[in-house]
């Protein structure tokens, strides 16, 4: 299963998304599941990355893949931050649209 976990600061704001897992809905290469999940994480990572031009801290573990926690930098300028705000938080309904449908494989937490 894959878990991930949105920490969130006092004012309900995402510090820090944690993926951990592997869906295991299908063989390897066709993992629909895990192939959704990667694409709208990493399209989210790099959309912050061109857009605003922030580089989130990002941490991958293990050669077999199914790790990544990444760190939203602290002081950020305003309009910037509500920006990658705004991506991580599509990025959290994204994830919570794949877990209603396939919740067996895959739990969002926040």
């Amino acid at each position: 299963m894959i878990n991930v976990v949105f920490e969130r600061n006092d004012d309900n704001t995402i510090h820090t998304f944690t993926m951990d897992g592997h869906a295991e809905f299908g063989p390897h290469g066709k993992d629909l599941v895990c192939a959704g999940a990667s694409a709208v994480t990493f399209g989210a990572v790099n959309a912050i990355a061109e857009i605003c031009n922030v580089h989130l801290e990002v941490d991958m573990e293990g050669e077999g893949g199914g790790f990544l926690r990444c760190r939203v930098p602290e002081k950020l300028q305003s309009d910037t931050y509500e920006k990658v705000q705004l991506l991580l938080e599509g990025l959290f309904y994204s994830l919570k649209t794949i877990e209603e449908q396939y919740g067996q494989f895959i739990r969002i937490n926040s």
